[in-house]
């Protein structure tokens, strides 16, 4: 399926952002690049963007400048990671995943002393899932160790992860589509589904705010 476009005319006119405003945070990287598209029209060339994704940022930024920097929130988009490491307890006390995610990390790769921003992004999401109430700690372990496995052969963290059952089976997908919908058989069902790009960011919000608390 196509993904909707919207035109700058009509995202200025929707947001209230200035056209100086919106390459502004296209120079800071707040905006990326391939998300300023040209497409010819019977007025001439005209700039268009993914609507979906381009209201989404915009809200974000509108609502986060106020208490980070620009650059702050070009890292927190950003696809790269934080060069950042922390300890259990310090994940644990600055409420940014639970003991019990944790406890299940070491459970499947063992303790460490200190978890890098990966291991940190493995722990959050694996958090979230659990926090859904819609998987057990046995099916946590498969989503945790296909994170591990595949995640790390991409730079790319706009995937999204899929959680299915049949018939009592579960399969774990991570997927590199830019596509939303997925077609199962009957009696498959999903059990959970989250996009890796947005649990990214989320995390990176949580350790800036908490990096200034």
């Amino acid at each position: 399926m196509e993904e909707e476009l919207i035109s700058k005319k009509d995202l200025l006119k929707q947001t209230g952002i200035s056209y100086g405003q919106l390459y502004r945070w296209k120079r800071k990287n707040l905006v990326p690049e391939d998300w300023f598209i040209r497409k010819s029209t019977f007025t001439g060339q005209e700039t268009f963007f993914p609507k979906d994704r381009i209201l989404e940022r915009i809200d974000k930024i509108i609502n986060m400048k106020a208490g980070l920097s620009l650059d702050e929130l070009a890292n927190m988009f950003s696809q790269g990671p934080f060069d950042i490491s922390l300890t259990k307890k310090q994940l644990i006390e600055r409420n940014i995943v639970s003991g019990a995610a944790v406890d299940l990390y070491e459970e499947v790769i063992g303790a460490s002393d200190n978890l890098s921003y990966e291991t940190i992004l493995f722990v959050y999401i694996i958090d979230e899932a659990l926090r859904s109430g819609e998987i057990s700690l046995s099916e946590a372990k498969q989503v945790l160790q296909t994170l591990i496995n595949h995640l790390p052969k991409t730079k790319q963290l706009d995937a999204k992860l899929l959680v299915i059952r049949k018939m009592g089976v579960t399969v774990v997908l991570l997927l590199w589509a830019q596509e939303d919908e997925v077609f199962l058989e009957d009696a498959a069902k999903i059990a959970i589904q989250i996009k890796i790009g947005k649990i990214h960011e989320q995390l990176k919000n949580k350790l800036l705010i908490g990096g200034q608390g």
